[in-house]
Formats: structure tokens, C-alpha cells, sequence
């Protein structure tokens, strides 16, 4: 059996920080060196890092009909490498630093879509992209009633736009497979919903 997680931040020598942009988010450049797998200290590095809140994601999900509520609006990210760049997502947004990650999950669903969450249940917390970026996600699912959800929500003042959308899970889980849902915490999430469905349907249900 392979041993994992036997290096800690502390094999980790960091050299140099320095702030290169500052606005919305942080972009900083950190020279470090690193212990090695097979012993001693590597040679200095040099990486970028781009330094954000930590986020929140949620799946608004229906228990007595089987159905999840999603969002969809337009993605910066998605503009050069998409025809479609109004992505299919779940409920988000990002901590400040009062907050905790629950607080954000029942926020953001009144905020996007109009919806009050009665529960959540924690899915995971992970890292989106860590080879660039210190961000890290708390994802959950949200229970709600999708009666009547749906319309276009969002503050205007940030700049929203989000159609909510009411989908059966089964269909959602087939835009999953043929790639209409693209991005990682709605993958991640449905699937965990797919596997976890007879469990968290007894509970909420």
C-alpha cells in the first residue's frame, strides 16, 4: 500500500512573495523550494498565484419530485473556447470573511434563485485548480421545494443575469453525460446526488 500525505507545509521553503495585480482578485508571484519524494531540498521554483475568497456551491434539490433547480448565466471564462458561453450551473458564491460556507449556501439561493434551503448536507470541500490558484470550494446540497422556481434573478448591482431552471434529476444527470453540463462542482455534485439519491430522498423526503 502506497503511503500518501507525508509531506506537510512545512517541507515547503518559501523564498519570495510579491504582489503583481491587485483588483477583484490577487495575482501573486512566489519563489520556494520544496523537499523532495525521494529526500533532500529541489532547486527554486518560480509559480503564479491567483488568490480568491473561498466559494461556495450548491445543488438545490427536491426530494418529493425528484427534480433539481439550476442556474444559468454567462461565464467570462467560457467566451474563446465555447459557442455557448451561458453555462448550466449550480447556486455559488464566495465567502467573506465573516461567513461561514452555510450562511453563503442559504444566501446565494434566495440572491439566484429565489429559493429558501430547509437543510443542507455537507458534500465535500475541494480544490478547483490548485496547480494555480489557492481557491478552495464547499459544496453541498440544499434541500427545497422546486414548486414555482424558475424566472431570471441576480443582483443587478453585480452585474446578474441567471435564468433558473427546474430539471428533472434524471435529465440532468444525462446533460452530465453528453456534456451540456460542463463544469466541475455541477458535475461533481449531480454525481454524488446519483449515488447518494435513496439515502438522502429517505431522510428528506
Amino acid at each position: 500500500m502506497v503511503e500518501a500525505l507525508t509531506l506537510t507545509q512545512a517541507d515547503v521553503e518559501v523564498l519570495k512573495r510579491e504582489t503583481c495585480f491587485q483588483g477583484f482578485y490577487r495575482l501573486d508571484r512566489v519563489q520556494l523550494r520544496h523537499a523532495l519524494f525521494e529526500g533532500g531540498m529541489g532547486a527554486p521554483i518560480t509559480r503564479e498565484l491567483f488568490v480568491r475568497h473561498d466559494a461556495v456551491c450548491v445543488l438545490p434539490y427536491d426530494p418529493v419530485h425528484d427534480r433539481v433547480v439550476l442556474i444559468e448565466q454567462f461565464r467570462i471564462g467560457a467566451l474563446d473556447k465555447s459557442q455557448h458561453p451561458w453555462l448550466v450551473e449550480l447556486v455559488a458564491g464566495l465567502i467573506d470573511k465573516d461567513e461561514q460556507p452555510e450562511e453563503v449556501a442559504r444566501r446565494e439561493a434566495v440572491e439566484e434563485a429565489g429559493l429558501e434551503l430547509t437543510h443542507l448536507w455537507p458534500v465535500t470541500a475541494y480544490y478547483p485548480s490548485p496547480g494555480g490558484s489557492d481557491e478552495r470550494v464547499h459544496l453541498f446540497v440544499g434541500r427545497c421545494d422546486s414548486s414555482g422556481a424558475g424566472g431570471v434573478h441576480g443582483l443587478e448591482c453585480e452585474g446578474e443575469d441567471i435564468r433558473v431552471q427546474v430539471w428533472e434529476l434524471e435529465d440532468a444527470l444525462a446533460a452530465v453525460r453528453d456534456g451540456r453540463i460542463d463544469n466541475a462542482a455541477s458535475i461533481i455534485a449531480l454525481q454524488w446526488l446519483a449515488l447518494n439519491r435513496a439515502e438522502v430522498r429517505g431522510l428528506w423526503a
